[in-house]
């Protein structure tokens, strides 16, 4: 081969290279502008004033659809979450509120890599206060007094669904900002003895009415746990096994969880189902498909929860007592909470 002949390979070879670069931004550039772009057929959104507490019974949470709201908190009507959509302009990943205080789990873009943060938010979802989160989020809780919020973690991996993964699960008292970085600094019981090994983790807080207990999962030498938290003795004790996100009904005697079923495909394990904390018996939910959610009660009756869709997200509803069927609630839709 010529040297002339190297040199117009070489040309050729970097033309080609220099035109893959420019479609590939053109593409990413025209994805973009898609994304800012509402589609056709999706809910109707508009800005406006967006309170956690006040305007009657509302749906709050984050939006999904393509468009220039897309991520930001949405506020729906309670009965009619698929009706049209008050875009607040706050962005969050994940969210929950209740009693006008929220929490919102978002990402801070870097030039290298992005961090979270967790906001503490009032009921005008003005900033409170901000935490930092050492991980991607995944869980968000607000106590209903709304003195206390929760917010977990992936802080190694990014899924429930395999084994090789690690939590962070942290508690944060509203009022007085003091801030408990991750349940492992609890002391913990498990049947009856005071328990502690290296791969214990925590995720999915629920809190009761009464400012002092808390639900939560923790993982250990391969299993999962119920535990009831004690805010004031800060002890964590085992109630039942294979739970995970737990969520506490608001009258208090049942846990909404998932439970990983014998059989299930690996990526896919979890069926739903709602624990007696009186009598420990389980039911499990009309919903025949695996999902990975810490379930929101609408009331002491319906189960709310997010599926895959679309946009990335959708919201179901199932009667909490096993009978009846699942039913889409919203397109579009995710970290739902419901405010007065």
């Amino acid at each position: 081969m010529t040297p002339r002949s190297r040199v117009l390979i070489l040309v050729s070879a970097l033309l080609v290279l220099v035109a893959v670069a420019a479609a590939s931004v053109l593409h990413a550039a025209a994805r973009a502008d898609r994304r800012e772009q509402a589609r056709p057929g999706g809910p109707r959104i508009t800005a406006g004033r967006l309170a956690l507490a006040g305007d009657g019974p509302r749906v709050v949470f984050r939006n999904m659809e393509w468009g220039p709201h897309r991520d930001e908190l949405v506020s729906a009507p309670a009965d009619d979450p698929s009706g049209p959509r008050i875009a607040s302009g706050v962005k969050c990943l994940r969210f929950h509120a209740a009693s006008g205080t929220g929490v919102c789990l978002r990402a801070v873009h870097g030039p290298v890599r992005d961090t979270y943060r967790a906001v503490i938010l009032d009921t005008r979802l003005k900033e409170r206060a901000r935490y930092d989160v050492p991980g991607i989020p995944s869980r968000a809780r607000v106590s209903p007094s709304g003195r206390f919020a929760a917010w977990t973690a992936f802080v190694g991996g990014d899924s429930y669904a395999g084994t090789a993964f690690s939590t962070r699960a942290a508690i944060v008292d509203t009022r007085t900002g003091r801030l408990t970085p991750t349940l492992e600094a609890y002391r913990t019981v498990k049947d009856g003895r005071p328990y502690r090994a290296a791969d214990m983790n925590f995720w999915g807080v629920t809190f009761a009415a009464d400012d002092r207990t808390f639900y939560a999962t923790m993982a250990t030498h391969g299993g999962t746990y119920l535990v009831r938290g004690d805010l004031r003795d800060r002890t964590l004790t085992t109630l039942h096994p294979n739970v995970e996100c737990p969520s506490l009904s608001p009258d208090g005697s049942r846990i909404a969880y998932k439970k990983r079923v014998k059989g299930a495909p690996e990526d896919a394990p979890w069926h739903l189902y709602v624990l007696n904390l009186s009598t420990g018996h389980e039911t499990a939910l009309a919903e025949p498909r695996s999902v990975d959610d810490q379930l929101v009660w609408r009331d002491n009756r319906t189960l709310v929860y997010a599926l895959p869709g679309d946009y990335g997200a959708d919201l179901y509803t199932v009667p909490a007592d096993g009978t009846g069927k699942a039913h889409r609630a919203a397109t579009a839709a995710l970290s739902p909470a419901y405010v007065d």
